[in-house]
């Protein structure tokens, strides 16, 4: 098999490996919830920064595109917003009936920061795919092995927070499984228009960070500190910061 079918595999793979971790926490506590919840968005404030609006700048050294990844952070803010709309309505997916979906507030705040999480994986694949197209195989390869050790604590953020809201556990995995697929279809599409994906991407990565940089501003924190356990929360939230700082470092 090429590198590039093994960087997909990995990537792919280390989303359901997470997610599969996520199953083992179920029937919590409040304190635990929010514990969790501090926990995720400490996870997704340091991928938003360190995977996706760190490169996204990174690749505009020149001010005279600094705009593009900035015009990205609001596209991501704006789309979040219309997502945000679109929650009580999926109640298709999550199984749950529509009219006990529709007035469940929680649920609603968790699928909004798990479809953050999916508008993420597809611009991060092609991050990981776009190597391969045209850079050093080891540089490829070490940017690779970088996502794919950050989706694992990034699965358990799928899957968790689905279970704590009531969706079962087997549309929990079909949602995990989705969202890792389409991680690997943007380790495709970046391998196939490299060329074309510097031109865009800076847009794409921001977009998906602001999104996710959006969600945790607006649902996860104020979600976390709703119900007197403020600091376990923001402990918890300052470890997974730091987890993800350290996976990226020793990757």
């Amino acid at each position: 098999m090429n590198a590039i079918g093994l960087a997909a595999i990995g990537v792919g793979g280390s989303t359901i490996i997470g997610s599969a971790l996520g199953f083992f926490i179920k029937n919590v506590s409040h304190r635990t919830n929010d514990t969790i919840i501090g926990l995720c968005a400490g996870v997704m404030l340091s991928a938003a920064v360190l995977g996706l609006l760190l490169p996204a700048f990174d690749m505009c050294p020149d001010w005279s595109r600094v705009w593009l990844p900035c015009l990205g952070v609001a596209g991501g803010i704006v789309v979040l917003n219309l997502l945000d709309s679109l929650t009580p309505h999926l109640h298709h997916i999550t199984g749950i009936d529509e009219e006990e979906h529709r007035h469940n507030q929680h649920l609603n705040h968790v699928l909004l920061f798990v479809m953050a999480i999916a508008l993420h994986k597809f611009p991060e694949g092609i991050a990981a795919g776009v190597g391969f197209g045209g850079e050093p195989i080891d540089q490829a390869a070490s940017v690779a092995i970088a996502i794919s050790l950050q989706n694992v604590p990034e699965g358990m953020v799928i899957i968790s927070p689905l279970l704590l809201a009531g969706v079962s556990r087997l549309r929990t995995f079909v949602i995990a499984i989705v969202i890792g697929a389409l991680e690997v279809a943007g380790v495709f599409t970046g391998y196939y228009v490299a060329e074309l994906s510097e031109a865009v991407l800076p847009f794409i990565l921001a977009l998906a960070g602001g999104a996710m940089l959006y969600v945790v501003s607006d649902e996860m924190i104020p979600e976390s500190h709703a119900h007197g356990y403020q600091k376990p929360a923001t402990y918890a939230l300052l470890a997974g910061f730091v987890l993800m700082i350290l996976i990226e470092r020793l990757s």
